[in-house]
């Protein structure tokens, strides 16, 4: 059996042609680079991950070629150990939920957040929560999105945050705000960054929201957060908000 093939009899003709296109792209030496840089070893963040070498650009074509395959046969994808099998199906999932109707949408984030705990490393968060669950929350009560914001999961956290991404898109702040502060303490590196990315991009199309949330909390802020999020203000100001 071939690398990237770990069930050759999973799933319906679509999902083994989307395993063929993936495997005949999979790369070794480019494999073993991304396990080293997603953090994959034993009591790191990624522990337990797979890779097979193929570059995002790779897999989104393979995901718009295939955007009619079942939820099915995405589930089988996002259950696979294989990182790239996992991104090309939330990839798959995005390029649905831009062409569904409402009520197919609604269908595809039941399914995003039963299979949630699937997208667990960074990419895999920030390749689909704010384009499928931020989408769809922009005007909807966002509860959920606070849930996730309090969970032990790491990745839960992150898709609270990123999810608010499409909100800052629409210059609709409130909820990125809120559910910073919520995560204000985190002591994760990949939830300060994802914090700290946010408020960087709520702050520029509103400096004057983020200097407002900083002059109130810059003290408190971890050293990671506070740098992504002043990366685009004037050297005075970064000046001021880490000095402290």
């Amino acid at each position: 059996m071939k690398q990237g093939e770990e069930n050759p009899n999973m799933g319906s003709i679509i999902l083994k042609k989307i395993l063929k296109g993936i495997n005949e792209l999979s790369d070794r030496s480019k494999a073993k680079i991304y396990s080293g840089f997603f953090k994959t070893s034993k009591g790191e963040y990624g522990e337990g991950d797979f890779f097979l070498g193929l570059t995002v650009p790779s897999q989104r074509i393979i995901a718009k070629k295939h955007i009619d395959c079942s939820l099915s046969d995405v589930k089988e994808l996002l259950h696979s150990k294989y990182h790239e099998h996992r991104l090309t199906g939330f990839l798959i999932l995005v390029y649905k939920f831009e062409t569904a109707d409402d009520s197919e949408k609604k269908k595809i984030v039941k399914f995003y957040l039963e299979n949630k705990d699937r997208s667990n490393n960074w990419d895999l968060v920030d390749s689909s929560a704010d384009k499928i669950l931020g989408k769809w929350l922009i005007d909807k009560d966002k509860s959920i999105l606070y849930s996730l914001a309090k969970s032990d999961s790491l990745w839960d956290r992150r898709i609270s945050i990123i999810s608010t991404f499409e909100f800052i898109i629409n210059k609709k702040f409130t909820d990125t705000i809120k559910i910073s502060k919520i995560l204000l303490k985190d002591k994760h590196d990949l939830i300060q960054k994802a914090v700290g990315w946010m408020l960087r991009e709520m702050g520029k199309r509103d400096e004057k929201e983020l200097i407002k949330f900083l002059d109130v909390h810059y003290r408190e802020i971890p050293r990671t957060m506070l740098r992504y999020s002043i990366e685009r203000l004037s050297e005075g100001k970064k000046k001021k908000y880490m000095a402290k």
